[in-house]
């Protein structure tokens, strides 16, 4: 068993063991990846001012999000294909972060279904929703969440039209991949994954499959996909949705203050500050730098969340000094999946939480909630001075 100390380790393992499809899917952003960089090396220009002779004993990393206890401000991000970095992919996240005290929320474009991981587990999980054209389906995945028991539904509003990641073009992504000779050949060479994907059943976008009106095989399946994203998607449909649902409602995609504005007063219960990992707007600012005028737009009107770039509990400690309530973490539970199955998104939070502890300890900081700006030396220069 590999000695494991740091996200970048399992990121190591990931690459070994996932076909180049998979890995790409994830380590990866639109057009020229500006972005998606820019989302993790923008943390490192913050620093942080080490305090000493504090009592530092009784520490505790528990906080809350949207009113449910959790063992760390971190929750699994919905991330897509899951269950294509590692056989049940979502149903083995969703358990890892049962198990830890951490919310998980499942992708619309997951391979196990909303179904499957309400199956597998006890506590419940959060659903993210893309708008689609069809409205039948969107109220049926609304109405599946509910009889599932999901606490909240996260709605994605930053995929209206799909970016291009020249990666997944190439590659010819798709779910199950096709039998190409180069595909047949990066699989041979990764016979662990190979193995456990041919002992399930769960090879294919399941919570679309069997769901969505005319979806018969893999071929209207992503034909299906690719037309259904709502270049339509306004503040009105995002109300009809809500009140539908009627449950709790986090709004993913806010990389603006005027939006962020919009959505606080629309009566979310949190907003996530993200830029989709940078696979769609390419050039658009960090999640972390927009984080600050963010949260002065909407003071304390809404939980502000934040998403992007997380790879270290420094990170989430940084994130939390900017005034973000909690984090999301995508690839870094995703490369502990590639790499160890389960056990790896249980390592991923693992680092993470114990990085965040240890940062809190020299910092001079007793619990998570007491996280400030105060602790933190930020450039001058962070925001940006755009014109």
């Amino acid at each position: 068993m590999p000695v494991i100390t740091c996200i970048d380790d399992l990121k190591r393992l990931y690459e070994k063991r996932v076909p180049k499809m998979f890995y790409d899917y994830a380590e990866s952003g639109s057009y020229t990846e500006q972005t998606f960089r820019e989302n993790s090396s923008d943390y490192q220009k913050i620093r942080l001012r080490q305090r000493v002779a504090v009592d530092m004993t009784g520490r505790t990393t528990e906080t809350t999000m949207i009113g449910r206890k959790v063992a760390m401000p971190v929750a699994l991000a919905p991330v897509g294909l899951t269950g294509m970095q590692c056989a049940d992919g979502e149903i083995k996240a969703a358990r890892a972060a049962e198990a830890f005290g951490v919310p998980f929320t499942l992708s619309t474009m997951s391979i196990c279904s909303i179904e499957d991981v309400a199956e597998h587990t006890s506590a419940p999980f959060w659903f993210q929703l893309y708008v689609m054209k069809d409205e039948d389906f969107v109220d049926s995945a609304i109405e599946r969440a509910r009889k599932a028991k999901c606490s909240a539904i996260v709605l994605t509003l930053d995929l209206q039209i799909l970016g291009q990641r020249h990666k997944d073009l190439k590659n010819g992504l798709s779910a199950p991949p096709r039998l190409t000779l180069p595909n047949i050949l990066d699989m041979m060479t990764k016979p662990g994954w190979s193995l456990r994907m041919l002992g399930t059943k769960r090879r294919t976008f399941r919570n679309i499959a069997g769901h969505a009106k005319g979806v018969k095989n893999m071929s209207s399946l992503m034909s299906w996909t690719n037309e259904q994203f709502d270049p339509k998607l306004d503040w009105s449909k995002i109300a009809r949705i809500r009140d539908q649902w009627g449950g709790k409602l986090i709004l993913k995609g806010i990389n603006d203050p005027e939006d962020a504005r919009i959505a606080a007063d629309f009566g979310a219960d949190a907003i996530i500050v993200s830029n989709h990992g940078g696979r769609q707007l390419d050039g658009g600012v960090s999640s972390i730098r927009m984080l600050p005028s963010i949260v002065r737009a909407v003071g304390d009107k809404v939980e502000v969340h934040l998403d992007g770039g997380i790879r270290s509990g420094q990170d989430v400690f940084k994130a939390l000094a900017l005034g973000a309530k909690s984090t999301y973490i995508g690839r870094s539970f995703v490369y502990g999946l590639g790499a160890m199955g389960q056990a790896g998104v249980t390592r991923a939070l693992e680092v993470i939480q114990k990085e965040l502890d240890i940062t809190m300890a020299l910092t001079g900081v007793q619990r998570a909630t007491d996280i400030s700006r105060n602790q933190l030396l930020v450039p001058k220069d962070f925001e940006g001075d755009w014109a």
